[in-house]
């Protein structure tokens, strides 16, 4: 199994990223888009944590079931 450190650091960029864009909205009074920042960093670093959950599932499921 390889440990695909890049990805580690997609989700902390694109944390950064989210936080300071969503920090700039607020304090120019735009919470309501703030708020839709941070929900689409959220979505879409979840996205990243499912496909690689399901990879690792596959990976276990080959190394038990000797597929």
């Amino acid at each position: 199994m390889n440990i695909d450190v890049s990805a580690i650091f997609q989700i902390a960029g694109i944390g950064i990223i989210t936080a300071m864009i969503q920090t700039v909205l607020k304090q120019m009074g735009k919470e309501d888009m703030a708020q839709w920042v941070t929900l689409i960093g959220f979505v879409v670093v979840l996205f990243m944590v499912i496909r690689l959950l399901n990879d690792l599932f596959q990976e276990i499921k080959t190394i038990f079931l000797f597929q």
